[in-house]
């Protein structure tokens, strides 16, 4: 930020940042506004999830994020259109099993939609040691 005016991109990392935190906490109230009515996540296994699957899924804790620490989020703005990428360190339980810390690329489409920028497709990659 320069002068303390927010640029799109702060606006947009911010809303990452927010939706981590929303999903770390298992705050669905919080989070499901962040995510599009037609969200997708493609997880690092191949699996495709629609934003009903992935929330139903956190809020019965199949799914919780003990940690999702992102680095520094690249914003590429393309009108009311942006792509996010960033690398996290991210360790989770899925289905009552601990899936070790790991690191992690994540991209993400962001669409401002009423005002508001909302997550509409996200993908995470396994990075390979």
């Amino acid at each position: 930020m320069i002068n303390n005016v927010k640029t799109e991109e702060d606006r947009i990392r911010e809303s990452e940042r927010s939706r981590l935190r929303a999903l770390v906490a298992a705050d669905i109230t919080a989070a499901a506004p962040l995510h599009a009515d037609d969200f997708q996540l493609i997880t690092p296994i191949g699996v495709a999830l629609s934003r009903e699957e992935y929330l139903g899924a956190i809020a019965a804790g199949q799914i919780k994020y003990r940690a999702w620490e992102p680095s520094d989020i690249a914003v590429r703005l393309y009108g009311s259109a942006a792509v996010i990428r960033y690398r996290a360190r991210l360790e989770v339980i899925f289905n009552g099993h601990l899936v070790p810390a790991a690191d992690y690329w994540h991209t993400d489409t962001y669409e401002e939609r009423n005002s508001r920028w909302i997550v509409v497709w996200s993908q995470a990659t396994t990075i390979s040691r």
